[in-house]
């Protein structure tokens, strides 16, 4: 008898039995008088892909910072494999937005992943055979051992973001936070990296927290939805939460949910379309947000 493929069933079916590596309850954030979120209660297990999206000004990068121990809760608790959270983990890995190096940076590849052994200590690093095996093999595991030695402002924006998922996993992390990871990358290297972060997840066990615009490049991949819009959420599979009757709810007003090819638009939200990198208004999230949200989304 042929055994089933575990990468037919969902991340979070496979760790059902896994403890949490992230649990918030009755959470609350607020800023002065605006509260962005309230009474948030989400439990990360290993393994579980969890896709966080929302219009501008929601609170999804606040969220991440409260995990990175950046930013307090004005309620409730948060914990990380059982105790608070604090600044600095090593054992939560995160990968930012992705910003092209400045032409001339001296930095290489090795030297750009290197920086997730040894970039929180003061100091130059000293060079040693066991960093220097750590460093090939981080390099190996996101398919990036071929320029390894190139400046990193020669290399495309998709190879530059193969080097922050090298980089992140680099403390041996329980929980990889990934905000907007995708942000000004082709469709080929949102695939690509798409793909890295959810073979990175299955191979080593991780919890993923994946702040995004366009859930599409990663809709397959994803066990649930944390959808945060007008001080509120819902969580559950994309199935359960991307409806048009919930999201309308959630903004108060008329939201559609079109599914057509595989891919889901929602349309009719404040900031454009979320999920259509082609849809008229889905350009909203390169803009800043005003000045009353600029400072809840810091």
């Amino acid at each position: 008898m042929t055994s089933p493929d575990p990468r037919s069933a969902p991340a979070g079916a496979q760790k059902a039995s896994a403890g949490p590596v992230l649990a918030l309850r009755d959470a609350t954030l607020g800023f002065g008088s605006r509260t962005l979120w309230s009474g948030l209660d989400l439990t990360v297990s290993a393994g579980e892909f969890i896709a966080v999206i929302g219009a501008n000004g929601s609170g999804k990068t606040s969220l991440l910072k409260v995990i990175l121990g950046q930013q307090r809760l004005t309620g409730g608790t948060a914990t990380f494999l059982g105790a608070p959270l604090r600044r600095g983990n090593r054992r939560i890995g995160y990968i930012p937005q992705q910003k092209l190096a400045d032409d001339g940076t001296p930095l290489r590849a090795r030297d750009l992943v290197g920086l997730g052994i040894s970039g929180h200590r003061f100091g130059v690093p000293l060079p040693s055979a066991a960093r220097r095996r750590h460093v090939a093999d981080l390099l190996e595991s996101v398919g990036a051992t071929r320029y390894a030695d190139a400046p990193i402002s020669s290399l495309s924006g998709g190879e530059q973001q193969r080097l922050r998922v090298g980089q992140a996993l680099a403390g041996d992390p329980r929980l990889l936070l990934c905000d907007e990871p995708l942000l000004s990358l082709d469709l080929n290297y949102q695939r690509t990296v798409s793909e890295l972060i959810d073979a990175q997840r299955r191979a080593r066990d991780l919890g993923v927290l994946f702040v995004t615009h366009d859930i599409n490049p990663i809709l397959d991949m994803v066990d649930r939805v944390l959808y945060l819009a007008n001080g509120r959420f819902r969580i559950g599979t994309p199935d359960e939460v991307l409806q048009s009757s919930v999201l309308s709810s959630l903004y108060g007003s008329p939201v559609d949910v079109i599914r057509t090819r595989g891919r889901v638009i929602v349309v009719g939200t404040p900031d454009g379309s979320h999920g259509h990198p082609d849809a008229a208004g889905d350009t909203a999230h390169h803009d800043a947000p005003p000045a009353a949200d600029r400072q809840a989304e810091r």
